[in-house]
């Protein structure tokens, strides 16, 4: 038992490419998320604008794109901060591509009308 506790201390579990473009997708949607209901309103022009947005940018089929929004909204429910969504982008994101997902979250609020 103690050294499974001691070998997770020393040799480190790298995530392979795909768990870490499925990481970075899920904090984009999950930011995109946390700024449509902002507003204290989810609504359908706004969900409907964050699926576009994400499919668009992230080259997702519809199918793809509505289970990373239900994973999302199901890891928005159970969050406490931002950070583990802002850390993720921040540490992987070039400042070009977090432009890009801050004009995608300011489209998401402005969908409605109402910001």
């Amino acid at each position: 038992m103690i050294e499974v506790i001691k070998s997770l201390f020393e040799h480190p579990q790298r995530d392979s490419e795909e768990s870490h473009r499925r990481s970075l997708r899920l904090a984009a949607a999950a930011l995109l998320v946390e700024t449509a209901r902002s507003d204290f309103t989810e609504d359908a022009t706004e969900l409907t604008k964050l699926s576009q947005l994400l499919a668009t940018a992230l080259k997702l089929e519809e199918n793809d794109v509505q289970r990373l929004v239900s994973a999302a909204q199901g890891r928005v429910e159970e969050a406490t901060s931002l950070y583990e969504y802002t850390r993720i982008i921040n540490d992987h994101c070039s400042a070009d591509q977090k432009l890009q997902l801050v004009s995608a979250m300011w489209a998401v609020a402005y969908a409605d009308g109402n910001v």
